[in-house]
């Protein structure tokens, strides 16, 4: 039986023909979510099958990590990220849970993450989710989630302090930014257990690390992983 989104996605489509929303042409029968040159094309890291790799090391020395990953490379003035921020800004969710599946896919079929036991999306304030009406993580999570086989945890974690946009704040200030802005309301949910912490475009990583720290202080116990959908690379040290 289909759902009430599936019927209304659906029934939209029959007005507005879905598009890709990378380059904005129109989906073939049989393509899902992506076109098929985008999905050729994508600057994937290759992340999701190295146990050792540039976004895990961002981590060394701030909060112990299992593994960590990324899907793709943030490239300017690029469809990508135009479609980043149509889901982060602009209403467009959907292409969050499209992303969501697919990078969840290649997590599954790299075999390094059959030991997660939930997806925790990175919680944003309540202000800042009644403003913006939805987390974008969440629907990243929700895709990953159901490739991994497992669910997803939206309750455990939240964020205490409304802090200003990481994107507005130099490198340097970030940290503080972000210090103290998570809590764990629910620690006997995460006691034992392997979460993936996921978040859409990752900088300094401070923000994750922030919340990571607040999950290990809580629920010594729980182990960490990470997967964002999107790095530049001169954040990891690379050339561009």
């Amino acid at each position: 039986m289909s759902t009430l989104s599936e019927l209304l996605r659906d029934a939209a489509a029959l007005v507005l023909p879905p598009v890709c929303p990378v380059c904005g042409t129109r989906l073939m029968p049989g393509e899902r979510g992506l076109c098929t040159l985008c999905r050729l094309t994508a600057p994937l890291t290759g992340y999701c099958g190295e146990a050792d790799n540039p976004v895990l090391r961002k981590f060394w020395g701030l909060v112990p990590v299992v593994r960590a990953s990324a899907f793709l490379y943030y490239v300017r003035d690029s469809g990508w990220r135009r479609m980043i921020h149509g889901f982060k800004y602009r209403g467009a969710w959907l292409a969050a849970r499209t992303m969501g599946e697919w990078y969840g896919e290649c997590l599954a079929e790299s075999g390094l993450y059959g030991g997660v036991d939930a997806v925790v999306p990175l919680p944003l304030h309540p202000v800042k989710r009644i403003w913006r009406g939805y987390n974008q993580s969440e629907y990243l999570a929700e895709g990953i989630a159901a490739a991994l086989g497992v669910a997803v945890d939206r309750r455990s974690v939240r964020r205490s302090r409304h802090t200003a946009s990481q994107a507005l704040k130099p490198h340097r200030e970030r940290a503080g930014n972000v210090e103290g802005a998570f809590a764990v309301r629910h620690p006997e949910r995460l006691a034992g257990r392997h979460i993936l912490l996921v978040d859409d475009v990752m900088t300094t990583g401070s923000t994750l690390a922030s919340c990571a720290q607040a999950i290990v202080q809580a629920v010594p116990d729980c182990r960490i992983s990470i997967a964002v959908l999107a790095v530049s690379r001169r954040e990891l040290g690379l050339k561009e």
